[in-house]
């Protein structure tokens, strides 16, 4: 039985998979919470996925990195947050020249 059986995935749920393990942001913990993969079964569907260069690239990468495993990140993150953000709002802002 192959990963997409086992955890009954839609063609949905493997594109949301692929995308969220490759942002560099998103840790292995939150792909488990949300569609109950562990790190092992979304390197096996990624490497399903993916041709075979692309999936060593891919894995290279995240191997070992920081962000992609919770357990390795402090407990706070510091993320940017642009001065700019905090008055975002759905409206147009009028700027003065």
């Amino acid at each position: 039985m192959n990963i997409i059986e086992k955890f009954n995935l839609s063609p949905i749920d493997i594109d949301r998979i692929v995308e969220m393990a490759w942002e560099d942001r998103t840790p292995f913990d939150a792909i488990k919470i949300q569609f109950g993969l562990n790190e092992a079964a979304v390197i096996a569907l990624m490497k399903a996925e993916m041709h075979l260069r692309n999936w060593k690239k891919w894995r290279a990468r995240v191997q070992g990195r920081a962000t992609k495993h919770q357990a390795l990140c402090d407990d706070v993150l510091i993320r940017f947050k642009s001065p700019m953000q905090r008055g975002a709002s759905n409206r147009i802002a009028k700027k003065k020249y």
